[in-house]
């Protein structure tokens, strides 16, 4: 946890490879799944600071060919409010898929939207990534995991604990992940009708099994990605304000990307939702607030800021726990009692 840019929490336990007996440090770095998603987002908006677009750039002034089939309207708006209507993926998709660049980014080119562009709001949990990623691709002529590097981990000081691709050399530093009891099982069980795997087909689900592979770790798949829980909160931390000489984005822009953008009932999930500019806004539990902004990962990782406290905080962990937030409510259980007796 970080408050008004200064580390106050840097807590770690436990083991980050069973087989090894390797410790978890500070610098560890876990794949975090949906959690990546907020930081494909502040990518996008330092460069929205730099002049590279603007929130309401067409996406087709810089990918021609994604306005087929009625997407000409698209903005890059639409884009970080998960508003652009083409949240799905093939029911074949495989891993391997995912780690071709060209061919998912020809695939959502090619989509029909499955509602009018910026009416609504429907959680694209893959094609996320690709969108906002393919858009600073053609920006700036650089992959998104550059990018990253150079204009937002790198000034941080994290180049090395904060990635979309992993170097093969850094491998050996990723915490493994394990299933927790009953996940595998619980899966299995969903009917093939589950909304979300019509956006996230079963095969490319984010199980330990897929986030402790090494192409899905060293290929640019940005609706997820690999950092330790002191990167991305400084990360969050450095959009709040300065960090040891670096901020982010300006005041202005920080009140522009956590106001709430969108609402209604997601598309794909079917519960209410608050979005900012790349962002849920709140989060259940001790924490939530309208003040709070951030992404929350499948398998248990979280990481978020809040605009009046002054706290970045991120917890990731290597026992997938699908759709539960536990031991992140448990932190903001105590991040709530400490503020209110500070």
């Amino acid at each position: 946890m970080y408050r008004r840019g200064a580390l106050v929490v840097d807590a770690v336990a436990g083991v980050a490879d069973p087989t090894t007996g390797r410790a978890v440090t500070s610098d560890t770095p876990f794949y975090s799944s949906s959690t990546a998603k907020g930081v494909a987002s502040t990518v996008a908006h330092v460069l929205v600071e730099r002049g590279a677009f603007s929130y309401d750039t067409p996406v087709v002034e810089l990918w021609p060919a994604f306005g087929a089939h009625g997407k000409a309207g698209v903005t890059v708006r639409h884009a970080l409010t998960h508003a652009a209507g083409v949240p799905g993926m093939p029911a074949d998709i495989t891993p391997e898929d995912l780690g071709d660049w060209q061919k998912i980014c020809v695939l959502i080119a090619d989509a029909t939207p499955w509602w009018e562009p910026g009416t609504r709001t429907g959680y694209h949990a893959l094609s996320y990534g690709y969108l906002i990623g393919e858009i600073i691709r053609r920006a700036t002529g650089k992959p998104i995991s550059q990018v990253l590097r150079e204009e937002v981990a790198g000034p941080l000081g994290v180049a090395d604990e904060l990635f979309f691709s992993v170097p093969t050399s850094e491998l050996g530093r990723v915490a493994r992940l394990e299933e927790a009891e009953g996940n595998t099982a619980m899966l299995a069980s969903m009917p093939d009708e589950f909304p979300l795997f019509k956006v996230a087909p079963r095969a490319v689900q984010p199980t330990a099994e897929f986030g402790n592979r090494p192409d899905v770790l060293t290929s640019d798949i940005p609706a997820g990605g690999t950092m330790s829980a002191r990167a991305v909160a400084r990360m969050y931390a450095a959009l709040l304000g300065e960090v040891d000489g670096t901020r982010l984005v300006s005041p202005e822009r920080l009140r522009e990307i956590t106001t709430v953008a969108i609402t209604g009932d997601d598309q794909i999930l079917g519960f209410p939702a608050a979005r900012g500019l790349g962002y849920d806004i709140g989060f259940f539990g001790p924490l939530n607030s309208p003040t709070l902004f951030g992404m929350a990962g499948s398998g248990g990782s979280a990481a978020y800021a809040d605009t009046v406290s002054g706290i970045a905080i991120a917890l990731t962990k290597n026992r997938v726990t699908y759709g539960q937030f536990n031991a992140f409510n448990q932190v903001g259980e105590i991040v709530t009692k400490a503020l209110s007796e500070s």
